[in-house]
């Protein structure tokens, strides 16, 4: 996992669009991977900054009020998504 999301680090800094694909570019599914990277790497006491990716490429395509709910429902227990 770490390779992997430190390969997309230093190689992209806003996301790409691709048909095949764009489900996977889904800011809800960004979000929600960004915390689960997070959470992941602190459970194995390793550095999370490679988790930035996805927060990067999440605030390049959502709007900042879908943001700003979303963050305030992860904090108020009450966010929709299994993080």
């Amino acid at each position: 996992l770490r390779h992997v999301v430190t390969s997309k680090l230093d190689n992209h800094k806003n996301a790409t669009m691709s048909k095949k694909h764009s489900n996977l570019w889904n800011p809800f599914n960004l979000f929600i991977d960004y915390y689960r990277c997070q959470k992941a790497l602190d459970a194995k006491g390793v550095d999370t900054a490679p988790c930035d990716w996805y927060k990067r490429v999440y605030k390049s395509l959502c709007p900042l009020s879908w943001i700003e709910k979303w963050d305030t429902q992860r904090e108020d227990g009450t966010f929709p998504g299994k993080i």
